[in-house]
């Protein structure tokens, strides 16, 4: 069974979505969407038999696609999203899939009525060493705390401290330290735990009306839950996953290669499990088993999931009085 993919955008990310999937015989690329004709030549020259298309509507029309992945600005997942899943293709999205929760619902509920397959693209919870995570929790005992960071100083915030303001620090977008970097914190604290009882957030907002970095803490019914996250400054610290056994540490909460339990006698546990594929690999792989199985929803990114983190996200970003053009 071979799955023909179109493609919504044309960065970085799109590919290494591409080089990810051609690691997988079932992987076929047909079709390159771009807003220009030399944006779209130029991003197919490097992958023979794609067709280009500068309308959405045609290429989503077309026969030769099953489905399409979607990595485009935050702003227009939601949109783009449901233009395909209502011409009947399966839709693999890049996080956040959505601005907020409204319009996740809207791509969930087209999703089902047209039974097709939805998934939001977040590859570090199918990554072999988080499959390592969730197996092994059962070692920490009765578990307290969640830790997890993701800061990294942008490339792009240069330029902004120089006074342009690229796509990666507009609003218009529906981009921000948050939603770019606090979700890979985020999801896989909810694909472990379930969603919290509760939120607290704060951050700092630039002057583009984005923020650059924030804190939120969770709690849950017997344990609490920290996440961090920035693009203004730089952090070292791995994750952890605190139990009254012992704790679990994860290098990186966004790529995850390397597990270990520190045991409260002094022992150390190595879980780390070799990684054959490229991170992405492993989310394409995910989404070509659903559809050979004629499944339309991820039990691990699951619609619930998704939902979940987007409302997080979403009461996050009202605490520190974050909006986005797509909010109102």
């Amino acid at each position: 069974m071979t799955i023909r993919f179109g493609v919504i955008g044309t960065n970085w990310i799109t590919d290494r979505f591409v080089q990810a999937g051609l690691e997988n015989e079932e992987f076929l690329l047909t079709a390159v969407y771009s807003r220009t004709q030399e944006k779209g030549q130029a991003f197919a020259a490097k992958y023979a038999g794609a067709t280009i298309y500068t309308d959405l509507e045609e290429m989503v029309s077309s026969k030769e696609v099953d489905a399409v992945y979607i990595a485009s600005p935050n702003s227009m997942h939601a949109e783009q999203a449901v233009i395909c899943l209502n011409h009947g293709k399966h839709v693999l999205c890049e996080k956040p899939a959505a601005s907020n929760s409204a319009e996740l619902r809207a791509i969930i509920e087209a999703a089902r009525s047209n039974n097709v397959l939805f998934m939001e693209a977040m590859k570090s919870t199918f990554m072999p060493n988080f499959r390592i995570v969730k197996d092994n929790l059962y070692k920490l005992g009765r578990i307290r705390r969640y830790f997890a960071s993701y800061c990294q100083y942008s490339s792009r915030y240069d330029a902004f401290r120089q006074g342009t303001v690229l796509n990666a620090f507009n609003p218009i977008y529906s981009n921000g330290s948050l939603m770019d970097l606090g979700i890979y914190c985020l999801y896989p604290m909810v694909a472990l735990f379930g969603k919290p009882e509760s939120v607290q957030a704060v951050g700092v907002l630039l002057s583009s009306g984005v923020d650059g970095e924030g804190s939120i803490v969770m709690r849950y019914d017997d344990m609490d839950a920290v996440v961090m996250h920035s693009k203004i400054a730089d952090s070292y610290l791995p994750a952890e996953i605190q139990g009254e056994n012992g704790t679990m540490v994860i290098d990186k909460i966004n790529q995850p290669y390397q597990v270990k339990v520190h045991y409260r006698d002094g022992t150390v546990e190595e879980l780390t499990q070799p990684q054959v594929f490229e991170s992405m690999y492993y989310e394409v792989e995910e989404f070509i088993q659903l559809l050979k199985n004629g499944e339309r929803e991820s039990s691990i990114n699951s619609h619930a999931n998704s939902l979940a983190v987007s409302e997080i996200m979403e009461e996050a970003r009202a605490q520190i009085g974050l909006r986005y053009t797509s909010d109102l």
